[in-house]
């Protein structure tokens, strides 16, 4: 992705450290980001085995809150906000009237009457734009994406530096809680797979929180990660990419996310499209894969069956953990099942591949 020719990339807090650190640089949507600092393979190495840090400050923040807050977010959102407990995060699709996915976000439970979303940075102002002219004009919603920004430490080494920086309440927060951090917050969250956290602060703050971090762990094997690596580990861990891996042309139940569906509930945005999907069966569902020849899986590769075809790749890349080559696609929902072996069309060339459960990685505990 690249951005428009008239308007100059936009940049991450840590831009002057990942520059004069020497990081391969390059273009993330309207973003400048590090693509790596040594290697990707080094990093994603250090992510799975000690720790990685990531300035991930180009994702969104908006802020809702008011009398009828949790009426108005069980309407537009296909989970059960209402059951959230203060300092509960959840996982869910944006949807569209159609159930198309708008985007994937994390909804934060702060009070009783205020939520907190964290969206795609691609999507923070398409996201916006759906859901303002949708609230009730006695509630306050805010986009706080120019305020905010957001550090990513992930890897066995997380708890121990969080203990040490920012104090042992933190490290007993349970995966998808959090707890306030300055005016922000640090949660028990990632896109990698480990265990770790996410750090929301305002954008000043960050790189006086980068270096403090980087000062505790550097010495037991701390490293800055860039987007390369933060890329091969969500795929690793079989997460999807919005704009990648699912759109607003698939819904929940064919992007294999329909865990994030709460059906117990009625009355919310897509319900009705939803509710006929899963009555008639998805026809296509995203699946992982791995190669059984030798080549790489990468985004609109043809996948076929006996010559026909049977879906596209959406994502693909080599496993430095698991040392093969993986990808994610859609295929037809009679072809989507484990153990089925597939063609991925590779520079005109059809090589096997199986069709596996997902995640392709699962850290032990």
């Amino acid at each position: 992705m690249t951005s428009s020719a008239t308007e100059p990339l936009r940049r991450l807090p840590l831009h002057s450290y990942s520059v004069s650190s020497g990081a391969k640089m390059g273009a993330f949507g309207a973003w400048e980001v590090p693509l790596y600092y040594s290697t990707i393979l080094e990093e994603h190495e250090a992510v799975r085995s000690k720790a990685g840090l990531f300035d991930i400050s180009h994702m969104g923040e908006f802020r809702i809150k008011g009398a009828g807050t949790v009426e108005f977010l069980q309407k537009l959102l296909p989970r059960d906000v209402s059951k959230m407990t203060f300092g509960q995060a959840l996982y869910m699709p944006l949807l569209n009237e159609e159930a198309g996915i708008i985007d994937d976000i994390l909804l934060y439970r702060i009070a009783q009457e205020e939520y907190f979303f964290v969206v795609n940075a691609g999507n923070v102002d398409k996201d916006f734009a759906w859901i303002k002219p949708r609230v009730p004009q006695n509630l306050q919603f805010e986009n706080l994406s120019e305020h905010y920004g957001l550090l990513a430490l992930q890897g066995p080494l997380s708890v121990s530096l969080v203990k040490q920086c920012f104090g042992e309440a933190y490290t007993k927060l349970a995966y998808y809680h959090f707890q306030a951090f300055q005016d922000g917050m640090i949660s028990r969250t990632g896109y990698t797979g480990e265990d770790g956290f996410e750090i929301m602060a305002a954008k000043e703050q960050i790189p006086g929180i980068w270096d403090k971090l980087m000062a505790a762990g550097s010495k037991d094997g701390l490293k800055p990660i860039g987007f390369g690596a933060r890329d091969t580990l969500r795929l690793e861990a079989g997460m999807p990419l919005h704009g990648h891996d699912m759109s607003e042309a698939v819904n929940p139940l064919e992007a294999s996310i329909g865990w994030a569906i709460d059906f117990t509930k009625t009355g919310f945005t897509g319900e009705a499209r939803l509710r006929e999907v899963k009555a008639s069966g998805p026809v296509k569902k995203r699946v992982g894969f791995e190669m059984l020849e030798r080549g790489i899986p990468r985004e609109h590769y043809e996948i076929r069956k006996n010559g026909a075809l049977i879906g596209e790749v959406t994502s693909g890349t080599f496993s430095p953990t698991l040392k093969k080559n993986i990808g994610l696609g859609y295929v037809s929902a009679a072809e989507a099942r484990a153990g089925n072996e597939i063609g991925i069309v590779v520079r005109d060339k059809t090589l096997n591949a199986r069709i596996v459960p997902l995640p392709f990685y699962k850290r032990q505990k």
